[in-house]
């Protein structure tokens, strides 16, 4: 074999001096060679090269090939050097690495290698003997790498525009699946897995690195026959093309025959408890993802004998459907001669031109049009006209990016039900939670397709499971003894960590730039399936308590969990044609549904209760402007975590997210495609969302577009082709309602026709139907209802006087239109002066009997005479009580709570509350309320109402202002002798901010000072003499004349010299010095003999408190003796 040193390709240079000859097979573009020669001499470089390339590989390639050996007398005989030529071509096929035109690749195919030769070696020699054997496995490692999958969309990205665009890939794609039927013969599955059993049934100690590396490269061949795609069947194809077309359905049988479906059960089933199979556990995964890729679990889940009959049944259903349409709408065969109709446009319009004399008339409209068509007899003239019109083909639409349905035959189906139905029973717990932890890890071998494949392994054996209980469940009423499966073999995917997998990749693939959709999809497909899981757990003829409570506590879980309330929203928001597949579409519409219908049994299970939910807000990115001149760019700073905080939950909110318009864009695009829909629950699912919509959320004029409206009036023509089920005669009748709401609406308002040609974004729809928007409450005024359970306060601004106050609150009533509850507090008014002024004359008697010589008086005596007169005597205020208010009328009441207007009345003339907290406010007058201070306030009353008050052109409510919530503190007890200490802590909840500033400095302040414990510190004995002793000093420096506390000479160093303010406050504190010491000199002069103040000072505080006991607070905290004492803010004001 020549060295790899020795295959080199000559240089630009020689090929640009060698003569062009290759004309006839190029494709010359003269227009491309006078714009830029020097791209076309680059094509004409590149082609000279690959064809220089293949000449130099290909008879090196076929000498090699024709050395492993040949057919002798009918059997295959290998050549001296077989496994050295093995080698060497396996270093040929290294050389694609770097080259996009895949020479080798090609020349391979052209020899017809693998047919050829790889497959007679590996039957030959597999099982044979050591040397055999390594013929046998470097046969397989070659087979592998030709059959290694090609990602076409990867290929493609790579190749450059220019240089490469006479790389074809047709040729490959066809030899993979020759190489596939090539390895479907007899015999060479089962000689393949003869190379890897041996490595498998050694014991841990005696395998090597080897063993796991041939494993390996089995494992990957089969994962690479499993890729390799099925070509469509074509009925008007050759014999090989009908052979391509079914090679899946070969290769299942030939896995099964060969016990290989087992090998891998046994691999999956001991992933977590022998590394050496865990490492395959990923390959395993890929195995199982291309075989039940395209295959419908819950028809798999069926019996397969009967699904024969049963597709005969609905292809001829399907058939009968289609020749009823087409003869609806066919010609009669008694229509001998045929149609001939004559069809004016704008008859109406030409006739009021006619009459009004215009003669300048388009030529076209009096033009007739001629119809040849019957169906012109009984059906519209436009509808006619469209079917002349040429109809543009539209983008095609993506079925499914998992892989359209594929077509298998009934026994490959049997063997992969059976596959299923073991996988669930023995290894589904086991298998899929290793590669979920292997997953986590972040081990090597994880890649980003991985969590795609385990999304959608879950997802389908989750709808197998779901669909063979359904099964049992029939087979179970029909009399017929089926074992059901218990939900323990798929408890793996029910725990916490799986959803909060299945949420982080969702997620993650919104927030990816471009967005993965597929992966989205897989999500959405597996919270489908969780969701009818709990739906099938908490079922009522499910007598297991245990799985009531798991599916409650599931349900609570997926719904504190924002996130799936988010994710269905956003996923029917963000569907755009051609962008996502119809499956992605009909996934969503199916979360949505299924989600909204669990929350609405939720929320009836739970009543009125409140439920909190977790809202994730995204984090902004702040700005900062750099402060350098030079760079003028913007440094951008974000906040690396989002934060999470709890909001109240309520169905109806949640509901009335889903009236938006781009999700009703949504659903009637699902809806447009009715004829495409395999069964009724899907034309249900989407019917339940638009009634929730139209109907729930009252957002009927989401569907007053014209799109929408002739979407309808295609459905109510089509609707006698209609299956008799119960989903479309709700269709029928949603779209009626809508209808009739439309056309209310366009009597109403005839501009909702114009209206109708535009986007109903931004709220439009809202001022279009019977949507009503809440009441909203501002945040102040919120908080304020919350903890007071009525409506805000008012009081008059600030500058204006008592009676003035009252004006105003009175001219606000009269404003309103409630004069009546002026009136009705004057009749309060009036009735408790009358009650007061008895009882007091009934104590002291008569004012008229005191007599009083008012001319002997002048005017400060007389009016303290008429003060003291007025005032009742002790025993009259005794019998004097408080007044509380009565409500003869629920009006009166409800303004007696709600109305501040009033209250402000209330409060202006001494009336009290009981209790604030009340749901309704009881008022009362106190008896210490006299009935002059009444009188007073009903004649200021009277007297505005006949001569309001002036207020300059000003409405009476502008002169009021919101009435501000007081602070008040908190008595909080200690826990020792239950003292009341004070507290600033406002009775409102604050915001988080301040509250958490608070605590945090309530928290640090008790634990520096205040320590709840009745353990004494210190030598109190010691204390306590240093204090008398401290005591004697000051009482001997008292009675000297001194003071012990103050120095002979100040600290403070003094200007000598200064004026204006300096020297005035150093002038101004010499005065107040002086004055203390003459204040002090006299005090001391006053003592007695031997008695000064000191001694007196101590004897008192003896008698008060014993040496003992140190004075304290009732808190703990010790009082300061002398010198400077700490200010305590009384409660009372």
């Amino acid at each position: 074999m020549p060295d790899d040193d020795a295959i080199s390709l000559s240089s630009d240079e020689e090929e640009e001096t060698r003569p062009f000859d290759r004309k006839d097979n190029l494709k010359l573009d003269l227009a491309a060679l006078d714009e830029n020669p020097k791209t076309f001499f680059e094509f004409v470089k590149r082609d000279r090269r690959i064809e220089r390339r293949g000449a130099v590989f290909a008879p090196v390639i076929h000498n090699v090939i024709a050395a492993l050996g040949g057919l002798e007398g009918g059997e295959y005989r290998l050549g001296d050097e077989a496994y050295g030529c093995l080698k060497d071509l396996k270093k040929f096929w290294r050389k694609d690495d770097t080259d996009d035109e895949r020479t080798v690749a090609h020349i391979f195919w052209e020899a017809r290698l693998l047919p050829n030769d790889l497959v007679p070696i590996l039957l030959e020699t597999a099982g044979k003997g050591a040397v055999e054997d390594k013929c046998a496995i470097a046969a397989a490692d070659l087979a592998t790498a030709m059959t290694w999958p090609i990602d076409l969309a990867e290929e493609l990205k790579e190749l450059d525009d220019e240089l490469d665009q006479g790389t074809d890939y047709t040729q490959l794609l066809l030899s993979h699946l020759c190489y596939k039927a090539a390895l479907l013969q007899k015999g060479v599955l089962q000689a393949l897995l003869g190379i890897m059993l041996p490595c498998i049934a050694k014991e841990k100690k005696a395998r090597t690195e080897r063993d796991g590396q041939i494993v390996n490269v089995v494992l990957h061949l089969f994962r690479n026959l499993a890729f390799i795609k099925d070509r469509p069947a074509n009925m008007h194809g050759s014999v090989d093309e009908a052979e391509y077309s079914s090679l899946q359905s070969k290769y299942i049988k030939a896995l099964s025959e060969a016990h290989i479906l087992d090998l891998l059960m046994t691999i999956a089933s001991n992933a977590t408890q022998d590394a050496f199979f865990n490492q395959w556990n990923t390959l395993v995964l890929e195995i199982f993802y291309l075989l039940f890729r395209g295959v419908s679990s819950p028809l798999l889940a069926l019996d397969q004998e009967k699904r024969t009959k049963d597709n005969l049944a609905k292809l001829l259903e399907a058939e009968n459907r289609v020749k009823v349409e087409n003869t609806r709408h066919a010609s009669s065969r008694h229509s001998r001669f045929g149609t001939t109709i004559s069809v004016r446009l704008n008859n109406k319009k030409t006739a009021d031109q006619d009459a009004n004399g215009a003669e300048d008339i388009a030529p076209s409209t009096d033009r007739p049009i001629v119809l040849h068509r019957q169906q012109a007899l009984n059906r519209e003239t436009g509808a006619i006209l469209d079917l002349k019109k040429k109809k543009i083909k539209g983008a095609t639409k993506k079925a499914d990016e998992f892989g359209a349905e594929i077509y298998l035959s009934t026994d490959s189906k049997a063997i992969l039900q059976n596959t299923a139905r073991t996988f669930i029973e023995t290894c589904f717990n086991s298998f899929l939670g290793s590669v979920l932890k292997d997953i986590k890890s972040e081990r090597p071998k994880i890649t980003e397709k991985d969590n795609l494949r385990l999304l959608f392994v879950v997802k389908w054996f989750l709808e197998f499971f779901l669909a063979v209980r359904e099964q049992a469940k029939v087979a179970a009423k029909a009399g017929r003894k089926v074992t059901a499966w218990d939900f323990e073999v798929i408890g793996e995917v029910v725990e916490r960590s799986w959803i909060v997998w299945i949420l982080k990749r969702m997620r993650g693939a919104m927030e990816e730039k471009p967005k993965l959709w597929i992966e989205l999809q897989a999500g959405i497909e597996c919270l489908n399936q969780l969701l009818l899981l709990i739906d099938n757990m908490s079922a009522s003829e499910i007598a297991d308590p245990d799985l009531n409570e798991a599916a409650e506590l599931l349900q609570q879980q997926i719904i504190y969990n924002g996130e799936v309330l988010d994710l269905s929203v956003e996923s029917l928001r963000s569907y755009k044609e051609g962008v996502q597949s119809l499956r992605y579409l009909d996934s969503s519409i199916r979360l949505g549904y299924s989600l909204l219908r669990m929350l609405e049994r939720w929320a009836k299970a739970r009543g009125n209760n409140e439920l909190y939910v977790r809202k994730r807000k995204a984090a902004r990115s702040r700005k900062k402007k750099s402060q350098d001149d030079e760079e003028e760019e913007n440094v951008v700073q974000e906040d690396v975590d989002d934060t999470i905080h709890e909001v109240i939950f309520t169905f109806d909110t949640f509901e009335a997210k889903f009236a938006h318009e781009e999700i009703t864009h949504t659903l009637i695009t699902y809806l447009s495609r009715y004829e495409e829909f395999k069964d009724s629950e899907q034309m249900k699912r989407v019917v339940n969302l638009l009634h929730r919509q139209a109907v729930k959320t009252k957002a009927e004029g989401l569907f007053f577009k014209v799109s929408t409206l002739n979407l309808f009036k295609t459905l109510l023509s089509s609707q006698k082709s209609f299956p008799k089920e119960q989903p479309y005669k709700d269709l029928v009748s949603l779209i009626t309602f809508i209808l009739r709401q439309y056309f209310k609406a366009v009597e109403k308002e005839p501009f909702l026709i114009v209206e109708s040609f535009f986007p109903k974004s931004r709220g439009r729809w809202k001022q279009f139907s019977s949507w009503t928007p809440e009441e909203k409450v501002s945040k102040k005024g919120r908080g304020e209802m919350e903890e007071n359970k009525h409506p805000a306060e008012v009081q008059v601004k600030r500058g204006h006087s008592w009676s003035e106050q009252l004006g105003i609150a009175i001219a606000c009533l009269v404003e309103n239109d409630q004069q009546d509850l002026v009136d009705w507090t004057r009749e309060i008014l009036a009735l408790v002066i009358a009650q007061r002024k008895r009882i007091i004359e009934d104590v002291d008697g008569s004012s008229s009997q005191s007599q009083i010589d008012e001319d002997a008086m002048d005017d400060d005596a007389r009016e303290a005479a008429a003060a003291k007169l007025g005032q009742p005597s002790n025993e009259a205020m005794a019998k004097l009580e408080d007044y509380l208010i009565p409500y003869l009328s629920d009006e009166h009441a409800d303004a007696a709570t709600k109305n501040p207007h009033l209250k402000l009345v209330f409060r202006l003339v001494k009336f009290y509350i009981l209790d604030d907290n009340a749901d309704e406010l009881e008022w009362y007058i106190p008896a210490a309320i006299l009935p002059p201070e009444l009188q007073s306030s009903l004649n200021v009353i009277n007297q505005f109402l006949e001569t309001p008050l002036d207020l300059k052109g000003k409405k009476a409510t502008q002169m009021l202002s919101k009435k501000t919530s007081r602070k008040r503190r908190k008595v909080v007890a200690s826990d020792d002798e239950g003292a009341a200490l004070p507290s600033d802590v406002d009775d409102e909840e604050p915001k988080k901010k301040k509250a958490k500033k608070k605590k945090e400095q309530v928290l640090y302040k008790s634990a520096q000072f205040i320590e709840d414990s009745d353990v004494e510190y210190g030598d109190d004995e010691a204390f306590w003499a240093r204090e008398r002793a401290a005591r004697e000093r000051t009482a001997l420096a008292a009675a000297e004349g001194k003071i012990a506390t103050m120095r002979s000479s100040g600290t403070k160093k003094r200007k000598r010299a200064g004026t204006g303010k300096a020297s005035k406050k150093k002038t101004l504190q010499e005065a107040l010095k002086s004055d203390d010491e003459k204040s002090d000199g006299n005090d001391s002069s006053k003592k007695s003999d031997g008695e000064s103040a000191g001694s007196d000072k101590e004897e008192r505080a003896r008698k008060k408190t014993p040496d003992a006991d140190p004075p304290s607070d009732d808190d703990g905290v010790t009082k300061p003796k002398k010198g400077k004492s700490r200010v305590v803010i009384s409660d009372e004001e």
